[in-house]
């Protein structure tokens, strides 16, 4: 599903190049749960942003789905983001001035469901995550751990075949966590979603079949269940 080859980012520092992930080489299978970890600083959510697409390495090459998307214009890269990949960001990345609702059904606008199929989609997304009775309030009005729970719902609505999420349950208390995990298990062990996450929880980690430890932006180690 997707390859990494010797990617690299880094930024020019007066003459010095200051390496964020360097020579990273990767393959991730289709219906795999893998999760990153490793020291604060050490390249994680950067490694998840061009794995998304939504940075673009220095160096190397990136093959995803069969295309190479080092070669891809920004059109043809958001596209395929659109068509492929749902995304959990730590900071929620919610739209102020949307209501809980039409935050989840954004998503699917861009991806032209009819209204009415959109309708149907984001009730029983609603109905899963059990935030029906918040459907109509703002992101100002709902609590860290519900605005986490509702960028979740937002990244799964499409249906997509690669979910990445940064921290994931950074924000939530332990019970909302473990019923997170639990969902992201099921969604890849029953939908076969392939998953990426980036976790400091060594528990939230083990939830995934395969650990890579990153370290000052190269791969120190990469674990199996």
């Amino acid at each position: 599903m997707l390859s990494l080859q010797h990617v690299s980012k880094y930024y020019q520092v007066g003459g010095n190049k200051n390496f964020v992930l360097n020579d990273i080489n990767l393959e991730v299978d289709e219906g795999e749960f893998i999760s990153i970890m490793g020291p604060s600083g050490s390249g994680k959510s950067t490694l998840l942003n061009v794995i998304g697409m939504l940075d673009e390495p220095s160096d190397g090459y990136h093959y995803f789905v069969g295309n190479a998307v080092h070669q891809l214009k920004e059109k043809q890269r958001s596209a395929l983001y659109k068509q492929y990949i749902g995304f959990v960001f730590q900071a929620y990345h919610l739209i102020d001035e949307l209501t809980v609702y039409e935050n989840i059904e954004t998503p699917l606008i861009y991806q032209d469901y009819k209204s009415s199929e959109r309708k149907a989609m984001v009730a029983d997304i609603l109905d899963r995550f059990q935030i029906v009775g918040k459907k109509d309030l703002f992101p100002a009005q709902l609590s860290g751990g519900q605005q986490q729970l509702v960028g979740i719902a937002r990244a799964l609505i499409a249906k997509p075949k690669l979910l990445l999420a940064d921290e994931p349950t950074g924000n939530l208390n332990s019970k909302q966590g473990e019923e997170i995990m639990t969902l992201f298990r099921k969604l890849n062990k029953e939908d076969g979603v392939t998953i990426i996450q980036v976790t400091h929880s060594e528990k939230n980690a083990e939830y995934g079949s395969r650990i890579i430890d990153l370290l000052d932006g190269k791969v120190s180690s990469s674990r199996k269940f």
